[in-house]
């Protein structure tokens, strides 16, 4: 994070059309673990995630290959997916798994996977050592049993580019695992009746439709400066990316031209990130390689939408500078509907907002303090619409706040390169006696500097965290409550070749989730790429 400049060389990540990162088993905590060599070399343990692994039922599965591709230009993988007909359709879960490989010398890469039109993994990739490096993302997509329950078109994109310099090709397998209903064990429950890609502005509903959702896998990327986009500054200060609004970004759908959502976009930091790849080789931070979409409750358009009419439908992020490119937004609108009505009506009945806040504010450098950027920004949406099913009226009312404070301080050659922030997400959701409320809360607190003999270090910390609880008539029916807080100190020599970077690097991931389902606590710690601890608590 020397400056910019520097991040967009280091970073390279380039934008191609949610996860769990696995690797070969860690050493147990107390077990034999080998010891650090005293800087990097050409090789590190493969990239690992404290994260937990996806559950299955135990039950009889099926495996169906999905893709299997070579990425080394800008050539999409295209093929068919058929459902698996020794599984039938009854299935209790189904595991999405990428198997990938890479070695010598490439960037981190953003890669889509679509089935159907329907984007069902959004992921990037690990930077190689020259020795190479495997890895594995596991994600979950029970929800899109829809969309998986007939043949369909496959899609999938890794943006790479091979030459002389960088060496890497992507060498990847992604398959599905179908795990069957027996026994005790249900099918699926809650999974949505249609899944329809938002491939245009336009959205034409079944006229049942009784609850609608809409994923967006927004990401800011692409190697400009809206892939760090937190980092940007008002138009009067001196700084390599700016933005007349300043840092503060916001994902907004709407519906008819009327404002639907509003979510703070997760602030990912990428394999290059903070100008620094030592800090992830084999930590990734949160959300690196899971991609998760924002999630917004539209059932309140639901009257509106089941007028057998198209309806427009778009997903804008307010604060990008006009005209500038960076943001991708694939949206997924996810149906339920009612079986006992033809046609579902209701209303509209209330939408609230309050007038965005946003305050960017440049201080020069006096005295010992540093020029910075000092930012508040907030945004309140309140909609409420009502739905007369078969089983009788069905009252929802959606709040959401979202919030951003960040202190952005940088010196002369924006050395050193400092950001302070947290951003919050806070979400309620009232449908008839049920009450679910999330608090989402994201922090970055990190400084690059370069020192003598160009020395360049970088010390982060980020978390990623969310607080749930579902309440139905004042009775609290379930709680949970995520923390994974990553933080890494990496410095190398720059400007040199590879071998003689000297760099040095410890990171340390903890990832917590716990409540009414359960606890999972797993510490992982690294230094130099050998992984020295691994630590369950739970």
């Amino acid at each position: 994070m020397r400056s910019l400049k520097i991040m967009s060389m280091i970073s390279g990540l380039v934008l191609a059309a949610g996860a769990l990162i696995t690797a070969q088993p860690a050493a147990a905590e107390g077990a034999d673990t080998p010891a650090p060599p005293a800087e990097f070399t050409s090789d590190w343990h493969d990239p690992v995630t404290a994260a937990p692994p996806v559950t299955t039922p135990g039950t009889r599965s099926c495996e169906v290959t999905l893709a299997a591709a070579q990425f080394r230009d800008f050539t999409p993988y295209q093929g068919v997916y058929t459902p698996p007909k020794e599984c039938g359709t009854r299935w209790n879960k189904v595991v999405l798994r990428l198997e990938g490989s890479v070695k010598g010398r490439q960037y981190d890469r953003l890669g889509h996977l679509t089935v159907g039109g329907v984007e069902i993994l959004r992921t990037s990739t690990p930077q190689p050592s020259p020795d190479g490096i495997t890895w594995s993302v596991e994600k979950d997509v029970t929800r899109y049993r829809d969309t998986l329950s007939r043949p369909q078109p496959v899609e999938m994109l890794i943006g790479n580019v091979v030459n002389e310099t960088y060496t890497g090709v992507l060498d990847v397998r992604v398959t599905l695992t179908f795990h069957t209903a027996e026994g005790r064990v249900k099918p699926a429950e809650g999974t949505p009746d249609r899944v329809i890609p938002l491939t245009g502005s336009t959205l034409t509903t079944p006229r049942n439709t009784e609850r609608v959702l809409a994923e967006v896998y927004a990401t800011g990327s692409g190697g400009g400066c809206e892939e760090y986009w937190y980092l940007s500054v008002p138009d009067p200060a001196p700084y390599s990316c700016r933005a007349a609004e300043g840092p503060h970004r916001e994902v907004q759908v709407s519906v008819d031209g009327r404002l639907a959502g509003i979510a703070a976009p997760f602030p990912t930091v990428w394999t290059g990130g903070w100008s620094n790849p030592f800090l992830w080789y084999v930590t990734p931070g949160p959300r690196a390689f899971d991609v998760r979409p924002v999630v917004y409750d539209l059932t309140p358009f639901a009257a509106l939408l089941n007028d057998g009419r198209p309806h427009a439908v778009q997903v804008t992020v307010a604060g990008v500078p006009a005209g500038l490119a960076g943001w991708s937004t694939p949206t997924n609108v996810l149906l339920w509907q009612d079986e006992g009505s033809r046609v579902v009506t209701g209303a509209l009945d209330r939408h609230e907002e309050s007038a965005p806040r946003n305050s960017s504010v440049y201080t020069p450098v006096s005295g010992s303090t540093p020029q910075h950027v000092d930012t508040e920004a907030g945004h309140r949406l309140t909609v409420a619409g009502h739905l007369d099913t078969s089983h009788g009226r069905v009252d929802t009312t959606v709040s959401r706040t979202v919030g951003h404070t960040s202190v952005h301080r940088w010196g002369d050659d924006e050395n050193p390169d400092a950001l302070t922030a947290r951003w919050t997400d806070d979400e309620t959701v009232t449908t008839g006696r049920t009450v679910t409320r999330v608090h989402r809360a994201y922090t970055m607190d990190g400084e690059t500097t370069v020192g003598a003999g160009d020395r360049l270090r970088t010390v982060l910390t980020l978390g990623d965290r969310a607080d749930t609880v579902v309440v139905r008539d004042g009775r609290r029916l379930s709680w949970s409550v995520l923390d994974d807080t990553y933080s890494g100190d990496a410095t190398y020599t720059t400007g040199v070749p590879r071998d003689q970077r000297h760099a040095v690097g410890t990171t340390t991931e903890r990832y917590r989730l716990y409540g009414s389902d359960g606890c999972y606590d797993r510490t992982l710690t690294t230094v130099q790429g050998t992984l020295t601890r691994d630590l369950s608590r739970c």
